[in-house]
């Protein structure tokens, strides 16, 4: 046991010494040159984003946007936002109806009739998803055309702004909730 003891104490003794001599040829490269450079960076992201946003007007986030005040309301900042994610919609849309499409040319052939049925199943399910989705595609491309007049964001029975609430949920909202549940009343009583 004695010289188990003696081992660690050693091995300690020699991997103190070890870093030391390490440590010391690092911290005299890094002090000097990149010190300098380390320090630059972290300032620069910090203030950097602040002065980009308030001048040039970059949203980064959901959150950053419900930030905003109201008499920021749909300013350049906003619209650039919300433009960007109705684009990044219809793009990722557009590459769901291409793999689909891509997807339906593919003949396959099957012995079993339960695997067929299977199989048109899937591509009818996905033929109704791909439906939905071009129903979308036209809202986002309303939506695109009401950016570029400066109506987007605002109701269009009412005027009222529609909210950043609402329109992160939902980007393609033409009408403030208000309006909209107006509409869905008249809409179930003219149902029934």
């Amino acid at each position: 046991m004695a010289t188990a003891a003696k081992k660690p104490a050693s091995t300690t003794a020699a991997d103190t010494a070890k870093p030391k001599a390490v440590a010391k040829p690092k911290a005299a490269v890094s002090a000097v040159p990149k010190a300098t450079p380390k320090a630059t960076p972290k300032a620069a992201p910090k203030a950097a984003p602040k002065a980009a946003a308030k001048s040039v007007g970059v949203i980064s986030c959901d959150a950053d946007l419900l930030k905003m005040s109201e008499a920021d309301y749909m300013n350049k900042a906003q619209i650039a936002y919300f433009k960007a994610k109705l684009i990044t919609m219809r793009d990722e849309i557009l590459d769901n109806a291409r793999e689909t499409g891509e997807h339906l040319k593919e003949n396959e052939v099957f012995a079993d009739p339960n695997d067929r049925a299977t199989v048109e199943e899937e591509n009818m399910l996905e033929q109704r998803v791909r439906d939905r989705e071009r129903k979308l595609l036209k809202k986002i491309t309303t939506a695109l055309i009401r950016i570029e007049d400066g109506s987007y964001g605002y109701c269009l029975e009412t005027g009222d702004p529609i909210g950043l609430p609402r329109l992160l949920a939902r980007p393609t909202a033409e009408l403030s909730i208000e309006a909209q549940e107006k509409h869905e009343r008249m809409e179930k009583l003219y149902a029934d």
